[in-house]
């Protein structure tokens, strides 16, 4: 029998985590924080190694979680592999793999390129490392615009890749608003499990939802003290000038509704707030995406922007990881 790695004997489940961003798929997972009014208990995973290409995100990464993250471009580094520089770049064996690879050329907001662009491809470099690490379970997330790519054949394509290397896979939209984000952002979030270590994720082993639709958080509730804020008087409590135009993103936030979702490339017209003065500000997109308030971005607004817009929610990633550590504590131990 294949000696089980050290996570699975009651220590902390590894992770690698690819297209890192600034991490907030990968602070849901270890937990631990605060954010909206509410402690999110520490949880069972541990990071080994971490990924992305854009060194902004590697900043403000490597200052919240005080560890390093390789910036680099993922095909390059797997080009390696007959380089012992590979061995010392990532693990040869984790418990877990997290990658929410590129999704703008899969969404609705972006030009839907899907396969028929660089990055529209990026899923294969996740799906090659799962082949050369052999995880019990991985975790890959993207938009919902996934689900209808070439009328659906998209995601059918991703999954069937990642079966052949020997994976149960599974796949369930889930709304962040439903977990407390108060924020109306879909995304698909796809589990797939070793086939001969682990059943199949599914769909009940998903997180339930913790709230109803007419109990969603609205934006008043968490970003209501930050309206007659200075700006700078809150550490990323700056905002877009960009005037005012017909295109996305030029909408008003309601005050007594979750937020829409906060997008990565918007060139700084991120929605204006309820009171119709300005734009939202890098804090309050922060916090409509649920990141903690001593989550600081680097090096600028616009920077800060992007990767908050490029992140999965913490608190939805926490309920997501939450749901996993209980599927892998039931089956592996």
């Amino acid at each position: 029998m294949e000696e089980l790695s050290i996570s699975m004997k009651k220590s902390a489940y590894s992770i690698t985590s690819l297209f890192t961003g600034c991490g907030g798929l990968d602070l849901g997972f270890t937990g631990g924080f605060m954010a909206l009014g509410k402690k999110y208990a520490k949880r069972n995973f541990e990071i080994a190694w971490a990924n992305d290409i854009d060194e902004a995100a590697c900043v403000t990464y490597r200052k919240y979680f005080k560890q390093d993250i390789v910036c680099g471009d993922i095909t390059r580094i797997l080009d390696n592999k007959h380089n012992a520089m590979f061995d010392k770049l990532m693990p040869s064996k984790v418990d877990i793999i997290l990658g929410g690879f590129p999704c703008q050329d899969f969404s609705h907001a972006g030009k839907r390129k899907g396969f028929n662009s660089r990055r529209g491809l990026l899923y294969q470099s996740m799906a090659e490392v799962i082949k050369r690490t052999k995880p019990v379970l991985f975790v890959a997330e993207n938009v919902r615009g996934l689900l209808t790519i070439n009328g659906g054949e998209a995601i059918q394509t991703i999954i069937k890749d990642f079966e052949k290397l020997g994976y149960h896979v599974n796949y369930k939209l889930l709304m962040a608003a439903d977990y407390g984000v108060p924020q109306t952002r879909e995304r698909v979030v796809i589990i797939g499990t070793r086939a001969d270590k682990l059943p199949k994720f599914e769909h009940d082993d998903y997180p339930k939802t913790i709230l109803k639709k007419e109990n969603r958080i609205s934006l008043k509730q968490v970003i209501g003290d930050l309206e007659r804020a200075k700006e700078g008087e809150v550490v990323n409590h700056y905002w877009s000038r960009a005037k005012k135009n017909k295109g996305q993103g030029n909408s008003v936030v309601l005050a007594d509704k979750p937020g829409p979702t906060m997008r990565t490339e918007h060139h700084g017209n991120i929605e204006y707030h309820w009171n119709g003065k300005r734009r939202l500000s890098a804090r309050e997109a922060a916090r409509i995406q649920s990141f903690p308030d001593d989550f600081v971005f680097y090096p600028s607004t616009s920077s800060a922007y992007k990767q908050i817009g490029n992140a999965v929610p913490p608190v939805l990633a926490w309920h997501v990881a939450t749901a996993i550590e209980k599927f892998l504590n039931k089956n592996l131990r």
